[in-house]
């Protein structure tokens, strides 16, 4: 793939497509009233997922973009977690206190600030709350520098399956300019601790793109890392949005790298990633050959979801905390971000909803076509419109970015099967933003049901 096009794609600012609509299209129109409307149906639906976002760190890495907030005090985590405990019992009214649970995800911020008597009783409610899945899998995002025994034992005896830790880089250089000190000792105790505990199921997150990071030192964190044998790697691209994230701003512009060599970057992680007996999954997860998460890749069975990919199969997820989002059915919905308001509506017997966004049949099929180009790289639109009452035309017709990307070679077209070349592969998500409705006014047209 040429220069040209690496520059042309790889600056492009492109949703991640973890949800479609992606949260820009989310509107204040929908709110707590059609939530609560929705919940009350969930349960009919199948077993669901749940998120429960932590917004709290310890200290601030000046790469990150999630909603969290600094603390040295345990009061504002705990004063949150009740709040929390509050927000489950309105949501499982709403739902009829029946709902069957699939998968539980801890996101943040760093839930693992926790206290572990904190996370036991969270989890206790949780489990009063809905109808746990008796091999239910609960998942935790975990900072390495902070883990301390007792929050480990605590993890396992709630029933932790799963834990992802953040790494980034093991590059002290890097390290320094995102404010991120991170030991290998200090990871490997936490994953030796997390294993002797019985949590089955190790992931670590690596991001690539970030200050004076060198294709060299993204090949000596990859092969530090692997030594420790995760099940999986995430991978990602730093996104640099100081207007967004007033923190990066204290990252120096200038040293981060351009499009080409972010792009060295991402596949020499991918080439030692290999080398060391993963496989590639999608646009930026690894797996051990055995995983799960490969197994799905194989049998075509891998989803996208607010967490990346995953073989969480749920339809319904149930988004709980601060900013978080939820999809169900209908739709999605996020709640408020800031913690006080958050806090404010569900103390008067309100859910926080802020906003959302609900789903027109051509949505979902849209989505369809979205999550089968990212999980497998090609889509067959007329398969994935199958009973949708939609001619498959208008998705194609007159649609300028996706002809682009078939003249840059980017896709090819046999009938109604889409393809995304194999070199190309890295630049998938421009061709989920050709099926992007809200992406551009330019080369999309809305349909009718034929």
């Amino acid at each position: 793939m040429s220069d040209d096009l690496i520059a042309k794609y790889g600056d492009a600012r492109i949703p991640r497509y973890t949800s479609y609509p992606t949260a820009a299209a989310f509107s204040a129109a929908v709110g707590p009233d059609e939530y609560a409307g929705n919940l009350a149906h969930i349960a009919a639906a199948g077993p669901v997922s749940v998120y429960l976002h932590v917004p709290f760190c310890r200290s601030i890495c000046w790469y990150c973009g999630c909603h969290t907030t600094i603390t040295r005090q345990d009061a504002p985590v705990a004063d949150y977690l009740d709040v929390m405990k509050e927000e489950i019992e309105l949501v499982s009214f709403a739902a009829g206190n029946d709902v069957p649970v699939k998968y539980v995800h801890f996101g943040g911020g760093t839930p693992s600030v926790m206290k572990p008597q904190e996370f036991s009783a969270l989890m206790a409610k949780l489990r009063s709350a809905f109808t746990f899945e008796a091999k239910a899998g609960v998942a935790v995002e975990i900072d390495p520098r902070t883990l301390v025994a007792p929050m480990i034992d605590a993890l396992a005896e709630n029933g932790v399956d799963r834990a992802s830790l953040g790494v980034q880089s093991y590059d002290p250089i890097v390290q320094a300019g995102i404010k991120r000190l991170q030991s290998f000792e200090q990871t490997e105790r936490a994953v030796a601790g997390l294993r002797s505990a019985g949590v089955s199921s190790i992931n670590f997150d690596l991001i690539y793109g970030l200050p004076k990071q060198t294709v060299q030192s993204c090949i000596e964190t990859v092969r530090l890392a692997a030594e420790l044998r995760p099940e999986r790697f995430a991978v990602f691209g730093y996104a640099h949005i100081p207007a967004f994230k007033k923190h990066q701003r204290l990252i120096d512009e200038a040293s981060l790298p351009d499009a080409k060599q972010r792009n060295e970057q991402a596949e020499v992680i991918a080439e030692e990633l290999q080398k060391a007996g993963y496989l590639r999954i999608g646009l930026d997860h690894f797996a051990l050959p055995n995983d799960q998460l490969a197994l799905a890749a194989r049998n075509r069975t891998l989803r996208r979801n607010f967490q990346g990919y995953t073989t969480d199969d749920c339809d319904s997820l149930i988004g709980l905390g601060a900013s978080a989002i939820g999809r169900l059915p209908a739709g999605y919905m996020q709640n408020h971000v800031p913690l006080g308001l958050y806090a404010e509506r569900i103390a008067f017997g309100v859910l926080p909803t802020a906003k959302g966004y609900l789903l027109s049949e051509e949505d979902k099929l849209r989505a369809r076509v979205i999550e089968r180009l990212m999980c497998d790289f090609e889509a067959d639109l007329g398969q994935l419109s199958s009973g949708s009452g939609f001619d498959t035309g208008f998705l194609v017709e007159r649609n300028d970015r996706l002809g682009e990307l078939m003249a840059d070679g980017v896709v090819t077209i046999s009938g109604e099967r889409i393809v995304v070349c194999e070199e190309a592969r890295f630049m998938v998500r421009a061709v989920a933003a050709a099926f992007d409705a809200y992406f551009s006014s330019h080369g999309h047209t809305h349909s009718k049901a034929a």
